[in-house]
């Protein structure tokens, strides 16, 4: 008994599926996802086998709602199931069944659809759907606010336990287990909300990333603009603020990398012993005298 969101960005071709229960790891059973095949998410009384054999059928050339027809159709519990799919070309299928525990229902747009059961009201759905309408940014930020305006309408009438999200490309190119966002939420007292709180930490390492792939090729100013952002989504990760303290640096802002590299050194004193392991394998300059005024093993 949950509630999610399936849906495929048409300008990025994007596919993805959010999901929050009352219940451990909801992660592991509800939401599944392959790139330029399709996402699915299947609940209430959970058959995890619609996940898999959907996306091997949507693989195979059927469409959403092709595939979803041939597994009701050999499920004799087929009134307990509730299941969504979107397959790559953003066709949508969902079915909530008639013992779904009320309240119960699913909305669906254009690529997009939401679900849910044993919800406080029977507006929750439409309302994730109207959510993700109206929400800005990437198909991951939208299917969280989805998730928000779920437990806005009071959600799960248990409480709130797990949550999840899977994004993964609209490219067949790329292999089945290449997942552009890949988060859970196995037990917290407010699960969406972190999965929130990763989102901006994902988006903050995949700029780290970035930056990282950009100083490799000598462009240092967009290294450190990369990482002027990720500093922004992630002001206490201390890593990124390491990170940016050292691409700072490279760019001649040494004032504000000294700041962030004691800020570093303050919330974890090892990244100076770090710094040398990097060096000792040949990643990092190995100049005792350099080591030293970037960032000495002891304060002072």
């Amino acid at each position: 008994m949950t509630y999610s969101i399936v849906g495929r960005d048409p300008r990025t071709r994007e596919l993805g599926v959010a999901v929050q229960s009352r219940w451990l790891a909801v992660g592991s059973m509800v939401p599944w996802a392959e790139p330029g095949v399709g996402a699915v998410a299947t609940q209430s009384f959970t058959e995890v086998r619609y996940g898999p054999l959907g996306l091997a059928l949507m693989r195979g050339g059927h469409s959403a709602p092709e595939a979803l027809r041939a597994l009701l159709a050999g499920d004799d519990e087929e009134p307990l199931r509730q299941v969504a799919m979107v397959d790559a070309a953003g066709m949508v299928a969902a079915h909530t069944g008639s013992r779904c525990v009320a309240a119960a229902g699913h909305a669906c747009g254009e690529g997009i659809c939401a679900q849910a059961n044993l919800m406080e009201r029977d507006t929750v759905w439409a309302a994730m759907l109207a959510a993700y309408a109206s929400a800005e940014g990437s198909l991951a930020e939208r299917l969280v606010a989805a998730l928000e305006a779920a437990e806005a309408e009071g959600g799960d009438i248990r409480g709130r336990q797990s949550a999840a999200l899977i994004v993964v490309s609209g490219s067949r190119q790329d292999p089945p287990w290449k997942r552009t966002v890949d988060l859970r939420v196995d037990d917290h007292p407010e699960p969406v909300a972190e999965i929130r709180r990763l989102l901006r930490l994902h988006t903050a390492y995949r700029l780290m990333g970035e930056a990282n792939d950009a100083a490799a090729t000598g462009d240092l100013v967009s290294a450190a603009a990369a990482m002027d952002q990720a500093g922004r989504l992630a002001p206490g990760d201390d890593q990124v603020t390491f990170r940016r303290g050292g691409s700072l640096m490279a760019v001649g802002r040494i004032d504000e990398s000294r700041a962030e590299i004691e800020r570093a050194r303050l919330a974890n004193p090892r990244w100076a012993l770090f710094l040398r392991r990097l060096a000792g394998a040949g990643l990092f300059p190995d100049d005792p005298a350099f080591l030293d005024a970037i960032l000495p093993l002891e304060r002072g």
